[in-house]
Order: structure tokens, then sequence, then C-alpha cells
């Protein structure tokens, strides 16, 4: 059934926050694509990186926990137009169909390969599960939930003592929940699963986004809602700084003095992201609340553009992928590979090929570029149309 209605209202300084955080998730997968180090060097090794190949890697943590927090928030905005047994339904579904997302679709446009020799379990896998447990969860007291969340956000961190212990040998399942830094296993001599998002500490992202969701009721005061934003995210951004200091919890990978003091800084802020520790999500949801708080009075050109993205952050992040895929194959047949260098399916992507830096942001451009007026063009049929399976892209 088809039902034409007046476009839906939205929170402009959530979509906003998202959409600057999807262009930004962007630039990191360019640079995997495009990039001369990609897959051959950790931009985030001190021994090897520059300051702006580091940051370049480093501004992207940013992504994956607001994107967590924010569909969270987005799941208790749903939750004051609808049922909780309707809203459980809806989540656990859309959770097991973010699953197949990352297990079918995504796995494909990831190497083109239609074997699927490699299964990544990245950031959409994890946001599925912790969707389904949400899903499971609200129909609890909201203090419950805010509790569990916490719990799981402060406290993830004590498991690294045991998994230091066994050496990360910990088995598939503990993998899975808690420890996976793209830890391979194999299903048979052809095909490998790859855990790098590790659900435990993600899920407790999003249960504390669910939460924040309250800030945004229509009842909540804006100005006390920008103060608290602004508050908490200033509060955790100082929490960060005396965590790292102190150097002995909230992250299994303590800094280290370096060889001059720009490097020394760089230790302090490489914080862990598989899986996010404390540090990592006080230094990466701090900022982020501080810039919602900030933001809701923001109008311009400019960030009605980047609003575009995050109205629309499924549809983005698939097609972007594809978008980025098929335009590294391209530059890699004007390098002068042959279409059968450039079609080879080996994991994880195609023979060694890559770009200074500076070249890889003129490809994160041109991707933006390329996908402004598809997302534009989504957004509008979106928000004029209620088809069922909108809602799950």
């Amino acid at each position: 059934m088809n039902n034409l209605t007046a476009p839906r209202s939205r929170i402009t300084s959530i979509d906003l926050l998202r959409g600057l955080v999807m262009m930004i998730m962007a630039l990191d997968h360019v640079r995997d694509y495009f990039h001369d180090h990609a897959f051959l060097r950790d931009p985030l090794d001190l021994k090897i990186t520059t300051p702006a190949l580091y940051f370049t890697r480093w501004v992207t943590h940013f992504c994956a926990p607001t994107f967590l927090l924010l569909a969270g928030t987005s799941a208790y905005l749903m939750s004051l137009k609808m049922s909780k047994p309707k809203l459980s339904v809806f989540l656990i579904k859309r959770g097991f169909w973010l699953i197949f997302v990352e297990v079918v679709i995504m796995a494909f446009i990831f190497s083109f390969n239609p074997s699927y020799n490699a299964l990544i379990l990245q950031v959409i896998w994890a946001t599925g599960i912790s969707m389904i447990i949400l899903g499971l969860m609200v129909r609890l007291p909201f203090t419950v939930i805010l509790v569990t969340g916490l719990i799981i956000v402060l406290g993830h961190n004590l498991l690294d003592y045991p998994e230091a212990a066994e050496k990360g040998h910990i088995g598939l399942l503990w993998d899975l929940i808690h420890h996976g830094r793209f830890t391979v296993y194999s299903l048979d001599p052809n095909h490998v699963v790859v855990i790098a998002y590790a659900f435990l500490p993600w899920t407790g992202i999003m249960l504390m986004g669910y939460c924040m969701g309250k800030l945004f009721e229509r009842s909540f005061d804006p100005s006390r809602r920008r103060k608290i934003l602004i508050t908490t995210g200033t509060v955790l951004t100082i929490f960060f700084v005396i965590i790292r200091w102190i150097n002995a919890y909230g992250d299994p990978f303590p800094w280290t003095v370096q060889r001059d003091h720009v490097f020394t800084f760089l230790s302090f802020l490489n914080v862990n992201k598989y899986p996010p520790s404390l540090a990592y999500v006080s230094i990466t949801i701090g900022p982020a609340l501080v810039f919602m708080g900030l933001a809701e009075n923001i109008k311009g050109k400019i960030s009605s553009s980047i609003i575009i993205f995050g109205r629309v952050p499924m549809f983005y992040y698939v097609l972007h992928f594809f978008v980025v895929h098929v335009l590294s194959m391209i530059a890699r047949l004007f390098s002068g590979m042959s279409v059968k260098e450039v079609w080879v399916v080996n994991f994880p992507f195609r023979p060694p090929f890559g770009y200074d830096l500076w070249a890889v942001y003129l490809f994160w451009i041109l991707v933006l570029i390329i996908m402004y007026p598809l997302c534009k063009k989504y957004d509008k049929y979106k928000s004029t149309h209620h088809y069922w399976w909108l809602s799950y892209l």
C-alpha cells in the first residue's frame, strides 16, 4: 500500500551529528580502498605513521559509537509513538535484518566475491545484535535499561584482565561477546569469519543512547537539554583525560612516552576501538554530546546538506561502500591493471594499489559529491511515502 503523507518531523541536531559522522566514516573507507598503505600498515602504529595519516584514521573513531548511540536514541523516540510490545517486535526484526545485511549484502559489496570466502562481522552486525537485545529490554523499566547500559560501558574493561591472562585465546563465543580484535576463525578450507566488532560493549552504548532519548521528548525544555548535553559531554571528555592519565583502567593498552612530545600525545589518544574501551567511548561520545548541545540552532546551506546524509544512514552506508569499491576498480584500470587483475576476488580487495594521502581526500570528496544527490532523492521519497519496507532502509 502506498500512503502519501506530509514529511515527518525530525530532530535537526540528531540528523546533523549523524550526517557529519557518516561523512567522516566515508573517509576511512576511501582510505581503505585508495591509500597506498591500506591493509599493509596500521595508520595508528606510532612506529611508522605520520600525524596526518594518524588523524585521518583517528578522527573516524567518532563514527561507530555515535552511530550506535543515536540508533538507541531513535529507538526511544519511536517508543513515544508506538506501544512497547510493537517497538520490541520492530527492533528485533530490524536487528535480524541488519545481521542479514552484514553477512550477505555487505560481505559481497566489501569484496565483490560471490564465493563469500571471508565474512567480516563489522559495525552493522554489532548494531543488529545490540538492537535485538534492546528490543528484548524495552519492556523493562527505564531504570533497569539505564543501569545495565552504565554497567556495560563503565565495567566491561574489567574483562580485559582475564582475557590478557589467556593471551587472547578465549574462544569463538567470547570473541563474539567482548574480545573480537579481528580474530579469524576458519569455517572450512576456503571460508573464514573475521570478528571485528564484539557486540557487548556496543550494546552498552546503544542502551545509553536509548536512555538519552528522554532529553528529546517534546515536553523537555530545550535550554535544559542543551545544558545537560554540553555539561555531560564536557565531563566525559575530562573523564577521558583523567583515566587515560592514570593509565591503570579503561583501556587494555596503556599510553607510553614516545620519541617526542607529538608522538607521546598520539600515544595518549591511541585508545582501543576493538572492542570500544571506556577511554575510547569517553573521548568520542563526550565531544559528540557537546556538538549536539551546540548544534540545535545551527541553520544554513552547509548544515542542511550534511543533514541529508544523516536522514538516510542505512541507505548511505550500503550505497557509499558500493560507490567507493567501484571507483577503486575504475582507478585500478586507469592505472594500467588488466581486467583480470582488477577482478581478482582474493580477500580482502584487489592486488596492492594506492595513492598518496592527499589523493585519498580528493577521492573522498568525489564520493560525497556522488552520494549527495542520491541521498537527497531517496530522503524525499522516504519522507513522502510509507511503504513498510522503508523503515528498514
